[in-house]
């Protein structure tokens, strides 16, 4: 495997603020190319377990990983429990989720990912199951693609692409990532300087064919559910989107009931915090930034399990 393809974000700080038991069980929710699975490993002792997820098929394969504490599942991050119930496994002591798309996705043009390329309009993180891109835009309605476009990508000219998304295709057309760039770059007319036309209708596109935020909500509370006493969950953000679920949870999780003294229920049927906020949110250093670009968006948040049972 070629380390090359991908640097890993916030590397040392996430493992660091999993505050790694030395016999403890830890699950890595997005394997990828493996940086903070070989560092846990790395930290682990030799009655550790590191539990890995992958969704993408490419990742899984691309493991050389060759530790009897260590097993890589495919499946997505919102089957944490499926896949800890698999391994007979209650509690863990730490949960990793490094969120959005890898290196290797956007670099590999086959996969669709990037306008860099000309490619099939793919996009899905896991190539053996569900509707690529193309396909859905071949079938949704302009309303539909065009509300996917504002709310993921934020895209002011939303409407416009759609309109000219469902007037352009048909049989055989609009089928890969260069048609698709050529038309939303015909479109859009104004973007800040070094920022492609087709960025924000890309990204919007890819986390709805993955329901990449569904796939955050979901994930969270299993992870918490799962979490010892102590243990930690940390969640590395790519997208202001991702990031505000992940920040609202934590925040949801981390206050109790508040009610009058005098108001009639029971102590133990008050909502007590399951989680502890760990410090504030983290974001890559400029040296990280100027080594690895990706690194510019990337915001990490941790929090602890409390004694609190659910």
């Amino acid at each position: 495997m070629n380390e090359s393809l991908h640097t890993t974000v916030l590397l040392d700080e996430a493992v660091s603020a999993l505050r790694i038991r030395e016999n403890g069980t830890y699950v890595d929710c997005t394997f990828g190319r493996g940086g903070h699975s070989r560092l846990i490993l790395n930290t682990l002792g030799g009655k550790g377990r590191l539990i890995a997820i992958d969704r993408d098929v490419a990742a899984i394969d691309a493991s050389d990983i060759n530790d009897s504490r260590f097993t890589l599942h495919h499946a997505s991050m919102s089957e944490i429990s499926q896949v800890l119930d698999d391994s007979g496994v209650e509690k863990v002591d730490g949960v990793l989720a490094d969120l959005g798309v890898s290196s290797p996705q956007l670099d590999d043009g086959q996969r669709g990912f990037s306008f860099r390329f000309d490619a099939p309009l793919d996009m899905r993180m896991d190539q053996t199951q569900g509707e690529t891109v193309a396909d859905w835009l071949a079938r949704a309605d302009e309303q539909e693609i065009g509300e996917v476009i504002w709310r993921y990508g934020e895209e002011r000219f939303a409407r416009q692409i759609a309109r000219k998304i469902v007037a352009a295709r048909g049989p055989g057309r609009l089928r890969t990532t260069g048609e698709l760039a050529k038309l939303v770059g015909e479109t859009v007319r104004t973007r800040e300087p070094g920022f492609n036309p087709a960025t924000r209708t890309f990204q919007a596109l890819r986390i709805y064919i993955n329901q990449e935020l569904e796939e955050v909500e979901t994930m969270l509370p299993q992870a918490v559910s799962r979490l010892a006493v102590g243990g930690r969950l940390v969640v590395i953000s790519f997208h202001s989107l991702e990031d505000r679920i992940v920040k609202r949870f934590m925040q949801s999780a981390s206050r109790k009931d508040s009610l009058p003294s005098d108001f009639p229920i029971r102590a133990n049927e008050i909502n007590e915090a399951t989680l502890l906020p760990v410090g504030r949110a983290v974001k890559a250093s400029d040296a990280e930034v100027a080594i690895n670009p990706r690194a510019r968006s990337a915001v990490m948040r941790t929090a602890e399990r409390t004694g609190v049972s659910q």
